[in-house]
């Protein structure tokens, strides 16, 4: 198997565990979703917030497609983070509606990755700091940076009590019969 075989199924894995995640989250009420359970992002809609805010950030970097990126609000005004804890979307419909979306590019451009271009190099400044790694480090992380956070959320979601079912790979893969 090669990195872009690999990184597809994690695109894969991804948009499969946030769509079984979203449905489990969406049967709570906000304020359950929204309550401080002393999490690194606060709470359950806090942590789902980040994840779509750094995924958008990095789609922005390593597409160079930054404007295609920008979250936006309901009139289509560029939501301008300053905090990587900043809640773009309060209302949790919206959250999922702008999660499904950004999952839906993910899968678009990762097809459209080849081993040559994991090889490249992608430089983003932060915090006026530049930055430069291969693609395909990039890549590890982002989706490694997805699979911490829901993390999160699971755990918080079986402190409440629910159980998130089984969040392995393989269970995305057991689905997936073409995958085997």
């Amino acid at each position: 198997m090669s990195w872009t075989e690999q990184y597809r199924a994690m695109a894969r894995y991804n948009r499969w565990m946030n769509d079984r995640l979203f449905a489990l989250v969406g049967e709570l009420d906000d304020v359950e979703r929204k309550r401080d359970r002393g999490a690194f992002f606060r709470s359950i809609h806090g942590t789902l917030n980040h994840i779509l805010l750094a995924d958008r950030t990095w789609m922005g970097r390593v597409t160079g497609d930054e404007e295609r990126f920008t979250s936006r609000d309901a009139s289509g005004k560029a939501i301008k983070f300053t905090s990587l804890a900043q809640e773009l979307y309060a209302d949790f419909t919206d959250l999922a509606r702008e999660r499904a979306r950004t999952d839906a590019d993910i899968l678009e451009w990762i097809q459209k990755v080849d081993d040559r271009a994991l090889s490249e190099k992608v430089t983003y400044t932060r915090a006026g700091v530049v930055h430069t790694y291969p693609l395909w480090w990039v890549v590890g992380h982002f989706f490694n940076h997805q699979t911490h956070h829901r993390g999160q959320v699971t755990t918080l979601l079986s402190q409440m009590g629910i159980d998130p079912g089984v969040t392995d790979l393989f269970a995305m893969l057991r689905d997936e019969p073409s995958a085997s």
